[in-house]
């Protein structure tokens, strides 16, 4: 039934070592560490492509709190893992940790009492204070890369945390294949990258309306963005046309009333018809501005004609595009209105108008606009309060503005259609777990309204790696930017000299400055692969991993990771940069809501650890079904780990009956000589090849569902109707098939439960066999023609229907069956001769008549021994 074994140590047969009470706990300290010194796990460079098994693990964010989340989602990772290391993978199982953004950069702030300042030169000699300041206005100023180097110190311990958790949960990866986001490497990889993209034109510099986060003051990608249901109202009052006649209309947002472009209203509105190509002039700011005809406009909505500000939402963006209208803003990035009165308000009565909003936020700003239209008796009616949904940085707490800046893009099909396309077909050289989550990958593609804003206005992050020439006059030549030679990366532009230039030119005429911006965080994680891969530094190892096996990952991210990853393997390898993504779904609490921090409803996953074990809690999460969200769950934890001690107990009862390794049967079926034993294992050759098929097709839940089933019925009903066999009642023939069929049995079972209960199963494969079971081969499914795959179940109810007899006797499981009837039909009777002998075994019965009849098997007529009379004192 097994192959031979991979990694087996000599001599070839182990002695039986079995503890007298097996247990679970200590066994995550004890084989972790045992795994760890011999290199379990570990990848072979000296590999081919064909050999290799590579997973893109999701790197997490180290800074962030441990929560069940990441126990759910890297074990059903690592089941794959296992299961394919076991058919003779050489895997790649790589970890890397994602220390490049917001989350590491506050850390980092609070725990040193440290803020970045790119401007400041970098100190060798730094070290922060031993206390940090409470305030942060008083917090150390230090360099970049002072910064960077406190964050790597800081990681290292927060990292520390993560590893050892995902040690004690047995993830097998190769821990000398590790990583950071910001490390040399990666933000080499980063630069890289993004200068390829610039020499190939994918990259570009624009100068464009852009999603702003006021209190983090910097861009914000659309990936980025979550809708937010909000209080507002609607406001309502008139432009003037011409001769006087008023136009009303409706806006959420009146403060920006200083920057209406146009009105628009829909082309087959016949109420604005007469209006097109006019102009109306504004009240309050008196700018005369002309009306406009286009198709996203509602004749519904409102008044059916809308005010178009530069710029108020997403859709004023595509009018101002599409109508070529004037850039009027005037949204600071600060969140405030900006002080100077713009060009376009001319009119006194106009400029004190904005006199009365500039410099307030746009809060204060509305309420200072609408009392004056108030007072100008303008405002027709009361507000209409109403709740709408507004665009909000997914990390922020305030709604976005759209400001006017100028920025890093990578193109990304959102303005191309046949880059559109390409990445969609991209799409299907990847297969989904589940396939339906390709098509959330292929709605995002199709709703892109740009391409990737890739610039960030922060401190901390990859730099972008330009700079810009100045003329004599001191302007920036962004037209000519300066790039770094590929053998000086990484490079920070805002401590490093131009390439040709030197320290003392930096912003002076004629001499140059660097881009202050650094790169979205997905920049860099979306080259994961590049990055552990060896891309652009190691491309034998690339050409042996690329394009990797597995993208694992959660559904609520596919917009961001999968598809920014799939947008530089287009553009970087002209490929798809995974053969599968397995995509996971979230944890729920009992109340079936997403587990979140901000909710105060998530668990700490070392104490489910201590509680129940490592096996138990990956039990639970391989339980579920990729992308299904699942409940968390302690009662399937109970029943994960009642599995794993059962294991344990049921291997110490077959090893201590005198299985052997000499027992495993492999292409000689001969020793089985009893028709139950030849029923086991053929039913073992269909559970084998079904859990294979199961994980083949990524559907490892399927896999424990199907092998825990079997081990149910084996212990249960087989293990029961053998015992007599077992211990040579019947002789050493039945003895030597019995001892074969438990051997084989378990000897698959092993390894069938490895990828899932990994420290039980090593914990049993120490007492009777050398190596490692994670080492060995998965098992082979191996046709025995004349087994009968379902005897064993059409036995075990016969037992079970004694047994309940006896039960409702109330008398002793031993007690013995003088005779009783089992009815079935002519297939089921044939089973049951062919069993009968161990059924009579286990029911301790004199006599069993069987009987063919219809209908299902019925056990009747039980005659039971009189029970003994306690002896006389």
């Amino acid at each position: 039934m097994a192959e031979s074994t991979q990694g087996t140590d000599t001599p070839a047969t182990a002695p039986i070592n079995v503890p007298d009470k097996p247990a679970l706990e200590g066994l995550e300290a004890a084989l972790t560490r045992r795994w760890l010194d011999e290199g379990t796990y570990k990848f072979n460079p000296d590999t081919t492509r064909e050999q290799v098994y590579s997973i893109d693990t999701p790197p997490p964010t180290a800074s962030g709190s441990l929560h069940v989340g990441h126990m759910f989602s890297f074990t059903q990772t690592d089941v794959q893992a296992r299961y394919m290391r076991m058919t003779g993978k050489n895997v790649f199982y790589p970890m890397g940790w994602d220390d490049n953004g917001l989350p590491t950069e506050r850390r980092v702030q609070n725990y040193y009492g440290v803020r970045c300042d790119p401007a400041i030169p970098y100190n060798a000699d730094y070290r922060p204070p031993a206390q940090p300041a409470k305030n942060q206005r008083d917090f150390d100023v230090v360099s970049r890369q002072n910064f960077i180097e406190l964050c790597e110190e800081l990681a290292v311990e927060d990292e520390k945390v993560f590893e050892n958790l995902f040690q004690t949960l047995g993830l097998s990866v190769d821990w000398d294949l590790t990583y950071r986001t910001i490390d040399d490497t990666s933000r080499a990889v980063s630069q890289r990258a993004f200068l390829a993209n610039l020499n190939a034109g994918d990259a570009y510099m624009a100068e464009a309306p852009t999603l702003w986060d006021v209190t983090f003051r910097t861009a914000v990608a659309q990936a980025e963005l979550e809708d937010r249901e909000v209080a507002g109202a609607y406001y309502r009052y008139p432009f003037f046309t011409a001769d006087g006649e008023k136009i009303y209309i409706e806006t959420t947002r009146p403060e920006l009333l200083a920057a209406c472009a146009a009105l628009v209203a829909n082309p087959d509105d016949e109420r604005y018809q007469p209006l097109f190509g006019k102009t109306v002039t504004s009240p309050l700011f008196d700018v005369e501005l002309e009306v406009k005809a286009h198709p996203l406009a509602k004749a519904d909505k409102g008044s059916g004609i809308a005010m178009v500000c530069t710029f108020g939402d997403l859709t004023d963006v595509t009018w101002w595009r599409e109508l070529q209208l004037p850039t009027r803003a005037i949204m600071g990035r600060d969140g405030r209105i900006i002080a100077e009165t713009p060009e376009w308000i001319t009119t006194d009565a106009g400029k004190e108008a904005y006199a009365a909003i500039a410099g307030k936020t746009a809060f204060s700003a509305k309420e200072a606009v609408v009392e004056l239209l108030i007072a100008a008796d303008l405002l027709d009616g009361e507000p209409k309060k109403i709740t709408h949904p507004v665009n909000f940085f997914e990390k922020g707490d305030k709604p976005l503005e759209v400001v006017t800046s100028r920025q890093w893009y990578i193109r990304n099909g959102g303005r191309d259609e046949d880059r559109r396309e390409r990445l969609i077909a991209r799409g299907h050289e990847i297969e989904f777990h589940p396939s339906f989550m390709r098509s959330r990958y292929e709605n995002w593609i199709s709703g892109l309204n740009g391409d990737w804003l890739v610039s960030r206005q922060r401190f901390f992050g990859v730099p972008i790696p330009v700079w810009y020439p100045l003329d004599a006059q001191g302007n920036p030549d962004y037209e000519n930017p300066i790039l770094p030679s590929d053998e000086s990366l990484p490079v920070d532009p805002a401590a490093d000299a131009a390439p040709g230039f030197d320290e003392a030119q930096r912003e002076q005429p004629n001499g140059f400055i660097g881009d202050a911006d650094v790169l979205d965080t997905w920049a860099t994680s979306s080259l994961t692969p590049q990055i552990v891969g060896g891309w652009s530094r190691d491309e034998e190892l690339f050409g042996k991993v690329y394009p990797f096996d597995l993208r694992p990952q959660g559904h609520d991210i596919i917009r961001t990771w999968l598809f920014s990853s799939a947008v530089r393997a287009d553009a970087l390898q002209n490929s798809a940069p995974w053969k599968h993504a397995a995509i996971s779904g979230w944890i729920l609490d009992p109340d079936r809501k997403k587990m979140s921090k901000s909710k105060g409803n998530v668990v700490v996953p070392t104490d489910v650890l201590n509680e129940f074990g490592s096996d138990a809690v990956r039990y639970w999460a391989a339980s579920a079904k990729l992308g299904a969200d699942t409940a968390y769950e302690i009662a399937q934890m109970k029943i994960g780990r009642r599995l794993a001690i059962k294991l344990l107990n049921a291997s110490k009862f077959v090893l201590n009956l005198g299985a052997t390794e000499n027992s495993v049967v492999g292409a000689d079926l001969s020793v089985l000589s009893n028709p139950l034993d030849r029923a086991l294992l053929a039913q073992l050759a269909d559970v084998v090849a079904q859990s294979t098929k199961a994980f083949d097709n990524y559907d490892y839940a399927r896999a424990l569902q199907i092998t825990e089933s079997f081990f149910w019925q084996f212990t249960d009903d087989y293990v029961e109707l053998i015992k007599d066999r077992a211990y040579g009642a019947a002789g050493e023939t039945e003895q030597a098939s019995v001892l074969a069929a438990l051997a084989t049995t378990l000897d698959s079972l092993l390894r069938l439960f490895a990828p899932f209960l990994p420290f039980a199963t090593e914990e049993v494969w120490s007492w009777w066999r050398t190596g490692s079971v994670h080492r060995a081969a998965w098992p082979a499914a191996v046709e025995i023609v004349d087994g009968d795959t379902t005897m064993l179940g059409t036995v075990g109810i016969a037992l079970s229907g004694i047994r309940k007899a006896k039960s409702e006797a109330k008398v002793k499981q031993r007690t013995e069956v003088l005779s009783a009837t089992i009815t079935a039909t002519e297939s089921f009777v044939a089973q049951l001769e062919a069993g009968l002998g161990d059924l009579k075994a286990a029911a301790n019965a004199q006599e069993i008549s069987l009987v063919a009849g219809d209908g299902e098997l019925t056990v009747s007529d039980v005659v039971l021994a009189p029970a003994e009379e306690p002896a006389q004192a």
